[in-house]
């Protein structure tokens, strides 16, 4: 079975869930990597690995959500809850577009007090004053505003496209299992209303990621039942340019087990790479696993390097404080044996 299974997958067939499930529990480690690395091949025959220069904005910490994962986020009134002013915004673009960023990724808490005008009124303050591209507001942050606004999701996805956003990342996805997400997020959307966000963008003409925090309370056949919904959906709208596999940190969270290791989150990209087959990009994160491991990576399915991350503050929340430089970056990639090329959040080389 598993030779069959094997050979399909080398062969970039389309593999069904009883078939990944056999490879994910019966392959050794280098058999997935030589298979995930030859359907990299195939898909991006040219010796590059890309990369995007931009920062990760979290315009507030408060949030009602209270998800047991995360280290970041304040509850309402509490210590420490901010909201960023027109003013830091600009300061940090400023900043972002002198040091050659492209790009912002803007997200934030699930407030309870702010409404659909204050987004509207920060995305045109930024497109007003800077040629930058927003990457924003993850598909909890687009179902909050609907519920709060009595809105349907495209009603609200419409006025921010309108009002400046260009595009949608994959945050809030953690596990598409509403078991799984039931106990690690109560108060976040549910899985089809991730997927329905994800769906009503890309009908919009927006582009969006997908990620998938893993290494907590799911097990391999949950990680498997999120990648083919994202498969499916892709399918049906072709609207994801990358999916980003990272490992749940769980350092100063309320949520207490065990940190994936190197080889679990190898594994897990490499099937990404041969289940994901409808989706070209997959992006390593060195940001939860440190730059050894992401070099690797390029060997097990990825061809991106992801963000540059001039400024990142959710995940260094839970004591994981990687950082590379561009050049730190560029050398990585050339170091094992790739071109590294600048790229925007369409993929096209800069």
């Amino acid at each position: 079975m598993l030779d069959s299974v094997a050979e399909k997958a080398w062969n970039g067939e389309r593999l069904t869930k009883e078939e990944a499930l056999t490879l994910w529990e019966s392959a050794d480690f280098y058999t997935l990597a030589t298979l995930a690395n030859h359907r990299r091949l195939t898909l991006h025959p040219a010796p590059v690995v890309t990369y995007v220069s931009d920062r990760n904005i979290n315009y507030t910490n408060i949030c009602l959500s209270g998800c047991r994962f995360c280290a970041f986020y304040r509850p309402p009134d509490s210590e420490g809850g901010y909201v960023l002013s027109h003013q830091e915004l600009a300061a940090k673009i400023e900043e972002t577009l002198a040091l050659g960023g492209t790009q912002i990724l803007l997200q934030g808490g699930l407030h309870p007090g702010l409404r659909l005008s204050f987004y509207e009124e920060m995305l045109q303050f930024i497109k007003d004053r800077f040629p930058i591209h927003i990457h924003g507001f993850s598909p909890p942050e687009i179902v909050h505003l609907a519920r709060s606004e009595r809105l349907g999701l495209e009603e609200v996805l419409k006025r921010l496209q309108q009002s400046g956003l260009d595009s949608i990342p994959g945050g809030g996805a953690e596990i598409l299992v509403d078991e799984v997400r039931s106990r690690i997020s109560p108060n976040k959307c549910n899985s089809g209303e991730w997927l329905a966000v994800m769906e009503s963008a890309h009908g919009l003409g927006m582009k969006t990621t997908a990620t998938m925090m893993f290494g907590h309370l799911e097990t391999i056949e949950q990680r498997l039942e999120h990648l083919f919904r994202l498969r499916e959906l892709q399918d049906k709208t072709t609207g994801f340019t990358a999916f980003i596999p990272w490992t749940f940190q769980p350092d100063n969270t309320a949520l207490q087990t065990k940190p994936a290791t190197a080889m679990d989150y190898l594994r897990t990209l490499a099937m990404s790479r041969l289940v994901l087959d409808n989706i070209a990009n997959i992006q390593v994160s060195w940001v939860t696993m440190g730059s050894g491991v992401a070099q690797v990576a390029l060997q097990f399915g990825a061809n991106d390097f992801g963000s540059t991350m001039i400024e990142e503050n959710v995940v260094a929340a839970a004591g994981v404080r990687h950082r590379l430089s561009v050049e730190e970056i560029r050398r990585i990639i050339t170091d094992a044996g790739y071109e590294a090329r600048q790229r925007n959040m369409s993929y096209e080389f800069i």
